[in-house]
């Protein structure tokens, strides 16, 4: 009987047909050089060719590419790639890896790919196994448990080995943090970047530098707020002028895509984050500013219980660090500065009945009419007997003349503060810190535990006992006139602007409710103007010296008092 000759591999890994292939690819971090992917390109190339796989080429090549993703986290079935492929089992024969740590870490893992390859009869290759050779397992022969076996015995073998990595990992991360100065790696707080260690702190590993794009971000923040502008208007202007957010800042430095997923159930994906006054005060609270290591949102402490430093060059000294915390205390959500609203007397006009705010309302100018305040008592939910409503234009110009007639001529100035030392901030947090450490008190099981325990307790209460016998140092103040009055700086500003104004000042405007009747002007007996603040003493000087000078002009002896030298009169040219 004459029949062609059977091909002695025939149902081996090693017949001639040639096998549809994918070239798998994993990276845990895109900065590995020992795994990079062309390594493993080159490995899994070597090994096709001598099992006669194709991985095909140009728009048809086969290639599951995952950068940046963790084998021990991330499901083979999860990973963005290698799970599109898996989804299409009928593309392909067989699926190639460098390494068995290419693939997976835990023997669950494993299991479901294994099931799998069994259910879509195919083969699993490792270009470099146990002892450097190659690994085959073929389950195309469903009724063949060998290769099942084997993997799940390997598949233990790397699960040990993942958590012994793990371990290892983390121990020497925890090791890191407790060296001064030096940087475990990853992302650095915002403000800062990596940079080589000096060889006078040894050489060895990386420190953080100021990051000079990011601080100059830090530097505008901290001027503007300080200059009185919100925390809000600043976010608002760092996005109009295109400022990466402190999330995107980072990534734009590495040349990644910014944006991402948020956080929450939603888990929306965005191109990029913006800047908002959550972001700005946490930034601007958080103790990296001065150099501190934190972890896990509180400060890493060495054996004295002082903070371990990251760098040598801190963004902060702890006294502009405790006084921007101070301002940002003192802002309240309430005042928080609004961008959407042309009134002028926003925060300054009130209700006299109920003594609540009143608010703009915009009317229809092709019925002719005019913007009104009106008590907002209503929208707040509230009562008001006898709610008050007044033409907005007509009080407008009334607050602006008594506000420019009382201190228009006065002239303004610039301050200087000067920071102090207030150990009170950090005392008060390191205690909060001891308290809460103190209520895991007597849960440790082991002895190490008990002494580490014990070893962070005795460290905080050295570094409390330090604080306190520090002494507090007070700020200065160094206020400087400018050579400009009121009259001009309000001619110079916009309407946010004027609003700060009188804000800051102290001004109010009280206003009683208006009779039935028409009316052509603004009737000042309805409405009661106060101004309480810094300016009151100037504002009463020059009234003191204007009635001087009535007086002296009518021959009568001066108004007791009015000679003050607190303000300087402005020479008109």
């Amino acid at each position: 009987m004459n029949s062609a000759p059977r091909n002695p591999l025939a149902g081996t890994v090693y017949e001639t047909q040639t096998l549809r292939g994918v070239r798998c690819v994993r990276l845990s971090v895109l900065t590995d050089e020992t795994t990079s992917p062309e390594r493993q390109r080159e490995a899994d190339d070597k090994v096709a060719a001598e099992l006669n796989i194709d991985f095909g080429f140009g728009d048809a090549l086969r290639e599951a590419v995952d950068l940046d993703v963790s084998a021990s986290k991330i499901a083979p079935f999860d990973r963005p790639a290698l799970g599109s492929w898996l989804a299409r089992p009928d593309e392909y024969d067989v699926l190639v890896w460098w390494r068995f740590d290419r693939a997976i870490r835990s023997m669950s893992d494993m299991h479901d790919l294994a099931k799998w390859a069994k259910q879509h009869r195919k083969m699993l290759v490792f270009a470099e196994g146990i002892g450097g050779g190659k690994l085959v397992f073929d389950f195309r022969n469903p009724m063949d448990p060998t290769s099942e076996l084997m993997m799940m015995m390997l598949a233990f073998a790397a699960q040990v080995e993942s958590q012994s990595i793990t371990d290892r990992v983390t121990g020497a991360m925890a090791a890191i943090r407790k060296m001064p100065l030096r940087w475990r790696g990853s992302r650095p707080p915002y403000g800062y970047m990596p940079a080589p260690m000096p060889k006078e702190h040894g050489g060895i590993g990386w420190t953080l530098v100021p990051d000079p794009d990011a601080v100059a971000i830090i530097e505008r923040i901290v001027s503007e707020l300080l200059d009185g502008k919100t925390v809000h208007a600043i976010a608002l202007q760092l996005n109009a002028d295109n400022e990466p957010s402190p999330r995107d800042h980072w990534a734009a430095k590495r040349g990644r895509e910014t944006g991402g997923k948020t956080g929450g159930v939603k888990g929306l994906t965005k191109k990029a984050f913006k800047w908002n006054a959550v972001v700005i005060a946490k930034m601007l609270r958080t103790e990296t500013l001065i150099g501190w290591k934190m972890h896990q949102g509180k400060p890493v402490r060495d054996a004295e219980g002082t903070p371990v430093m990251q760098t040598e060059r801190p963004i902060m000294t702890r006294e502009e660090f405790d006084r921007i915390g101070a301002v940002l205390n003192s802002r309240s959500t309430e005042n928080r500065e609004r961008t959407d609203t042309d009134a002028l007397l926003l925060r300054v006009i009130h209700c006299d009945a109920c003594t609540g705010r009143m608010y703009l309302n915009k009317q229809d100018s092709k019925k002719n009419q005019h913007p009104t305040y009106k008590c907002g008592a209503r929208s707040r939910g509230e009562a008001c007997s006898t709610p008050a409503n007044i033409r907005g234009d007509w009080t407008d110009e009334y607050v602006t003349g008594e506000f420019l007639r009382l201190v228009g001529s006065v002239q303004t100035t610039h301050v200087v503060e000067i920071p102090g030392y207030d150990p009170e901030p950090e005392l008060r947090a390191t205690l909060a810190e001891f308290n809460e450490h103190q209520e895991q008190k007597g849960r440790q099981k082991s002895r190490h535990a008990a002494a580490a325990w014990q070893e962070r307790a005795d460290a905080l209460d050295a570094r409390i006992a330090d604080l306190e016998t520090r002494e507090k140092r007070d700020a200065q103040r160094i206020v400087t006139p400018t050579g400009r009055t009121f009259a001009d700086e309000w001619a110079a500003t916009d309407t946010a602007g004027r609003r700060a104004m009188l804000i800051e000042a102290g001004v109010r405007l009280y206003v009683r409710r208006g009779t039935p009747g028409g009316w052509r002007k603004l009737n000042t007996s309805r409405v009661d103007f106060h101004m309480r603040g810094e300016l009151d003493p100037a504002a009463e000087a020059l009234a003191g010296v204007a009635s001087a000078l009535e007086s002296v002009a009518r021959g009568d002896e001066p108004t007791p008092g009015a000679s003050v030298r607190l303000v300087e009169p402005v020479k008109v040219d």
